[in-house]
């Protein structure tokens, strides 16, 4: 338990201060794909491999995370960090001039997939960032996470969750945790950093919840090669 109280304690102080401090403030969890330890349809072992960071699925490929934010021309890599834990594989912060924000992303093990969504819903439940996202397997269908409650005086927060079928299985979690989901997924999905980039674009120009859906919606169809109308219903209508 030691152990993990320092991992939570780097994890929320990587995150910054309080949401309400400029400048905005955005915490991406990135549980790689794992074949040997998740519950997920085997993808090829090169990018299935939950303790390469590198070629991940979810990190080093084409569409992984680290792939998507280091092609955009609005987001500027501020630090990297190899292996600030043994949980985590890599660490990247990265700076938005234009929308004042600052957002810290993380490579975690696959593996350690349960640890992942614990300091996921550690963010949202100390108010570390303004929004927190979380990108990946849903580690909930194969192991339950506990969280606790807060009480209705908690400062808002929001919520960005990237994998299947994220809105009924997260959507307890994110209500004992008086936390604000704006964009969650109804479908079997491909959580492709591509959809959180578009997404965040929207909601950082204070988007509404239709057009946050409708972003993802558009750069799943493009990735997909499907209608806008059938990506649309992947994600949870919220608004």
């Amino acid at each position: 338990m030691k152990t993990w109280t320092v991992v939570f304690g780097l994890v929320l102080a990587a995150c910054g201060v309080h949401a309400s401090a400029a400048p905005t403030r955005v915490h991406v969890f990135v549980a790689l794909a794992d074949n040997a330890t998740q519950g997920i349809s085997p993808v090829p072992a090169k990018i299935g491999n939950g303790d390469d960071a590198e070629s991940n699925l979810y990190w080093g490929a084409s569409e992984g995370f680290r792939s998507i934010f280091a092609r955009s021309k609005s987001w500027r890599l501020e630090k990297a960090e190899a292996n600030p834990t043994l949980q985590i594989l890599d660490r990247r912060i990265y700076r938005n001039a234009a929308k004042d924000c600052t957002l810290v992303a993380e490579a975690w093990r696959g593996k350690n997939i349960h640890q992942c969504l614990e300091a996921f819903f550690n963010s949202l439940r100390d108010r570390k960032c303004d929004l927190t996202a979380f990108i990946g397997h849903n580690g909930l269908m194969d192991e339950p996470v506990a969280v606790s409650v807060l009480g209705a005086e908690a400062p808002p927060t929001d919520a960005i969750i990237l994998c299947c079928v994220s809105g009924s299985y997260f959507k307890p979690h994110l209500a004992a945790l008086k936390t604000r989901p704006v964009l969650t997924t109804e479908q079997l999905m491909y959580p492709g950093a591509f959809v959180l980039r578009d997404a965040l674009d929207v909601w950082l120009s204070k988007g509404t919840l239709s057009e946050i859906r409708m972003s993802a919606a558009r750069a799943y169809a493009a990735n997909q090669g499907i209608s806008v109308k059938a990506a649309a219903g992947v994600f949870s209508k919220l608004e």
